[in-house]
């Protein structure tokens, strides 16, 4: 009996329930099925990435078909190749294309040139790292092509510039007179001179021909100040000067500002600039060494409508004005990562006081080694259902208090880290107290005093303190299961039912206990196992078996995982991209020919100081595995060779 014809709106609507993956798959089946797979739902926003090459060509014909598309295209240079790719995209794609990037590419001034004319729709334009269009200084110099380039990119809205060794006053003048109406410019890496001139040996005038001044970007600025609503200046020399002169520009409000690695900012130019731009919606200020808590309250004074705030590496921070931060009533990501001086109690303050006040969805507190359970039981209580990402990647005073906690409190959490926490144990995961454990918060341990031994030998009068991650836990028994059984989730990571992405590495008191029990997740993406000794081919298999939506699959330096437990798993993750199994000395040539088997998707594998796997196999898979991008194998079977697509 033949199956009914379904009209090709309802075959769209059923296939919208699949992962974009599997939805790539169903296509193959029949035409019908890939005709459907092309409605307009799924079209939208839609970038493609792919290397030169003479497959290319056909691929971007086909692209033809698409509405509206993005292209990230790859190794481009000055070969015949190079030159046919961007002619077939001016020709089939042309006023339907809405950004374009070139990464890693050598592109020559007149294949781009040729281009950038027919780009009439084009949105966002990347030429990050593009330094063989500025070597010359000589791009857009004629009359002409700046009229045709105008004509195209007049409603272009995105210009990514960083990283570019040779971009001048010049050429970035001719650039930017053709992009009227930016709305975000990145000038990321870029040298530029804010107040003295290399080259000239005096101060900064109008026109260098060898670096961008700051005279220059004011007079953008001022002429865009309308529209420009994103700057970025990450990593370069600005001053405290200059950045007082960019805030102070007249008409510019911007709402997104990103000054990380610029390590000559003080306070005092924060203080300026939070007054002068207090529109400001995104505001990163990663690795700026010299900011003090003086920027945090300034920006909580000021920056009413702040969204996001990155203050990573801002190692003088402490807590102070941490609680007055949290009265944004905006603020929805918070990044403290590597803030050492962090603990955290007044982050609990802030969110104890009354509304308004901030509902957060993003925080990272990684390496904040200061952070402890008590803190953690109060954060995740007063964060509640909003938060959605959490990274406590090394924090290292955390127990399994701090997990049942978050299970309990956090059940949105997409995102969970906790590598590196190597007081957490079967028991956290489990949600379980350990018997011989309090389960009640306590901020400080009973001072013993020193311990004397009876021996000398060593010359020392004292038992060295035991390290509280060498401590191991008791085992969990086959009752103590059965009692996990009968309440199953209770506290137990299992309650996280939406998890996308966990890192457990080397959480070392882990073992097949609570990773077979609790890892039972169907929309997990991304799951780091690193460097759990205790783990089996039994929490292999069980993760495939419950996790089958994984694209990426961390094992480095779990010794006991096999060619076995490999052969069991693989065929059941059927999306997987990447897979790291280096240091994994029980896994052969044997798991290669399983992964040319079931792995067709892979992008990425590490096979690194694995002893027992040769050079050979590894060429032999890649030449089975078309998708296959990048394979470390430094140190396998006694060779140093590394390998990169």
């Amino acid at each position: 009996m033949e199956s009914p014809h379904l009209p090709a709106e309802i075959i769209s609507y059923i296939l919208s329930f699949l992962h974009v993956m599997d939805r790539k798959e169903a296509s193959l089946v029949c035409k019908s099925w890939y005709d459907a797979c092309q409605d307009h739902r799924f079209q939208k926003n839609v970038t493609f990435k792919f290397p030169v090459s003479t497959s290319s060509l056909d691929f971007i014909r086909a692209l033809a078909r698409h509405p509206r598309c993005g292209l990230v295209i790859s190794h481009l240079d000055g070969s015949s190749l190079s030159r046919q790719v961007l002619l077939e995209v001016g020709l089939h794609l042309g006023p339907r294309l809405d950004s374009l990037a070139l990464p890693g590419s050598s592109v020559t001034e007149a294949s781009l040139l040729g281009l950038l004319p027919h780009l009439t729709g084009l949105r966002m334009l990347d030429l990050q790292g593009l330094d063989s269009l500025f070597m010359s200084g000589a791009f857009l110099s004629r009359e002409e092509h700046r009229r045709q380039v105008q004509n195209a990119l007049r409603n272009l809205e995105e210009l990514d510039l960083s990283d570019l060794r040779y971009l001048s006053d010049l050429s970035f003048n001719r650039l930017t007179s053709c992009t009227p109406r930016l709305r975000s410019l990145s000038l990321a890496g870029c040298h530029i001179a804010f107040e003295f001139d290399p080259y000239r040996g005096c101060p900064v005038g109008f026109g260098s021909s060898a670096l961008v001044s700051l005279r220059n970007l004011l007079s953008l600025l001022q002429k865009q100040a309308s529209t420009l609503h994103s700057l970025d200046l990450s990593r370069t020399s600005i001053t405290p000067e200059s950045l007082r002169s960019i805030a102070q520009v007249p008409g510019l409000r911007l709402e997104d500002l990103s000054l990380r690695g610029c390590k000559e900012l003080t306070d005092y130019s924060m203080e300026i600039l939070c007054k002068q731009q207090n529109g400001l919606r995104t505001l990163d200020l990663r690795a700026c060494t010299e900011l003090t808590s003086r920027t945090v309250l300034a920006v909580a004074t000021e920056l009413k409508e702040l969204r996001s705030l990155s203050l990573s590496q801002d190692w003088k921070i402490t807590d102070k004005g941490l609680a007055e931060l949290m009265t944004l009533p905006c603020l929805r990501s918070l990044d403290l990562s590597e803030c050492l001086h962090v603990s955290g109690a007044d982050l609990g303050k802030g969110l104890s006081s009354p509304q308004p006040r901030a509902q957060l969805e993003t925080l990272s507190l990684r390496n904040c080694t200061y952070i402890r359970d008590t803190v953690m039981f109060s954060l995740t209580q007063l964060l509640g259902r909003n938060l959605r990402e959490l990274d406590l990647t090394s924090c290292v005073c955390l127990t399994d208090l701090s997990v049942r906690a978050i299970a309990t409190y956090l059940p949105a959490l997409v995102v969970l880290r906790l590598g590196w926490c190597k007081e957490i144990s079967d028991w956290g995961l489990l949600g379980m107290v350990e018997p011989t454990k309090d389960c009640e918060p306590r901020d400080k341990e009973e001072d013993k005093g020193p311990s004397f031994t009876r021996t000398f030998g060593n010359m020392g009068f004292f038992q060295p303190p035991s390290l509280p991650f060498q401590e191991r836990p008791r085992l969990v028994t086959e009752e103590d299961l059965g009692a996990f059984r009968e309440h199953q989730e209770g506290a137990s990571l299992l309650a996280l039912r939406g998890l996308q992405e966990l890192d457990l590495s080397a959480c070392s008191k882990l073992t097949d206990t609570s990773i077979t029990q609790v890892l039972r997740f169907p929309d997990l993406q991304r799951l780091s196992l690193s460097m759990l000794p205790e783990i089996s081919d039994d929490s292999l298999v069980s993760v495939a078996y419950h996790c089958r939506s994984l694209t990426s699959l961390a094992l480095s330096h779990c010794p006991q995982i096999s060619d076995q437990g490999m052969a069991r798993a693989l065929p059941l993750l059927h999306r997987l991209q990447h897979l790291f199994l280096a240091c994994c000395d029980a896994v052969t040539n044997e798991t290669l020919s399983i992964i040319s088997l079931h792995c067709d998707r892979l992008r990425t594998l590490d096979v690194s100081m694995c002893k027992d796997i040769t050079v050979h196999q590894v060429d032999l898979l890649q030449s089975r595995l078309p998708f296959l991008e990048k394979v470390q194998c430094r140190f396998a079977n006694g060779a140093d060779f590394t390998m990169v697509l």
